[in-house]
């Protein structure tokens, strides 16, 4: 297994550089790391008294490792989930928040056990996760995962402006897509077809 640093760098390498995308809720980010989360955090990175734009460009890829792993991984308590779960909602958590621990929550559920949903790690998530876990070692990675690409291609029905996240210009997966299926194993990817076709009613 991948060790909370390994994840984290990857995630800060998937992430990119410095974005301000007026289509993204998030404003401007670099490396993944929001202007908001920066401001929650007191990051003033110029010493201007103000976290801004400028404090954002300024974030490096040791200051966003060091950031996701207090805050996105420590935090939440995703250490205490199954290890097969550590990659795959630590990324989500990064980059959708509370929002990864209650898709984690729904699916739980749907597999028998019997939690809230309200997208906190506490005794309950973690014990159901476990048994889950437990009773399909080797197909709760991909279940978490799928659920994951669901919530994508549900948001995007919702929000006309993320369809670009989930569909490229030419009609093929977008990076939501392909992000979410990075943690999924290759025979349960969607075919370009399949993809065309969940997407259609967009227009």
């Amino acid at each position: 297994m991948q060790s909370v640093n390994d994840i984290a760098q990857a995630i800060v390498l998937r992430e990119g550089g410095y974005v301000n995308d007026p289509d993204d809720p998030g404003g401007a980010t670099k490396h993944g790391v929001t202007i908001g989360t920066m401001r929650a955090l007191g990051l003033d990175l110029t010493g201007d008294g103000r976290v801004t734009t400028a404090d954002v460009k300024r974030l490096t890829v040791d200051q966003a490792r060091d950031i996701y792993v207090r805050h996105y991984f420590n935090r939440p308590r995703i250490a205490e989930l199954p290890a097969q779960l550590h990659a795959s909602v630590f990324d989500m958590q990064v980059n959708a928040g509370s929002n990864a621990v209650k898709i984690l929550q729904r699916l739980l559920n749907s597999m028998g056990q019997k939690i809230s949903v309200d997208g906190a790690i506490g005794p309950q998530t973690i014990g159901a996760a476990r048994a889950a876990a437990e009773e399909s070692p080797d197909l709760i990675a991909d279940a978490y995962g799928i659920a994951r690409r669901n919530y994508y291609y549900a948001l995007a029905d919702r929000r006309a402006k993320s369809r670009k996240y989930a569909r490229r210009r030419d009609g093929g997966k977008g990076g939501w897509i392909k992000r979410a299926e990075e943690f999924i194993s290759p025979r349960f990817h969607l075919t370009d077809a399949e993809h065309r076709a969940r997407c259609a009613k967009w227009g």
